[in-house]
């Protein structure tokens, strides 16, 4: 794995050997990158990564500019090595923080420009994800939803629209400014 874009452009991104989950293919992650660019100011991008799993989309999203990553994720192990890349890389905008997705965004008061979800594609709730995320989005805020192609978002009524990389699929959502 590496980073696709931004100031670490090619860096490795290391991996915990305690890891468990299923990483987000460089293939996947530079297309979604890709259709990101012509969306997002990064520099103004307040980002938040539930089920962050390696981290690769927050360190992305850093690397481009973002102003600030929360990234979550249930599993110690992944919060530790991720806040040890925060000192080594010297990224003070990264905040890694051992959360159960579901409950944190429950009670969370805070907005943010973008938040993207990797929960595991057999997760019972994963269906629920747009209804508990979308009141977290600033007004023009971009949800996206990583899922394999037994999940379908297309009814969903801020459903934006669905991108393919192998056997990933990207949902996205939006709010609307009023």
């Amino acid at each position: 794995m590496r980073i696709i874009g931004g100031i670490k452009k090619g860096h490795p991104i290391p991996i915990d050997k305690n890891f468990k989950g299923r990483p987000t293919t460089d293939f996947a992650r530079e297309g979604l990158m890709n259709t990101l660019e012509n969306m997002m100011d990064w520099q103004d991008c307040q980002l938040l990564d539930v089920f962050t799993g390696t981290g690769a989309f927050s360190l992305e999203a850093i690397s481009r500019g973002a102003k600030s990553a929360l990234a979550l994720d249930i599993q110690a192990n992944h919060v530790v090595h991720l806040n040890q890349l925060k000192r080594q890389w010297n990224w003070p905008q990264l905040t890694a923080l051992k959360a159960d997705s579901f409950q944190w965004v429950a009670h969370c008061q805070q907005k943010f420009d973008l938040i993207f979800a990797d929960p595991p594609f057999a997760h019972p709730q994963l269906a629920q994800l747009p209804y508990l995320l979308l009141p977290l989005l600033e007004p023009d805020g971009i949800l996206i939803i990583e899922h394999d192609k037994k999940h379908r978002f297309e009814d969903h009524p801020t459903f934006v629209k669905e991108k393919k990389y192998g056997n990933v699929h990207f949902s996205f959502f939006t709010t609307f400014a009023s």
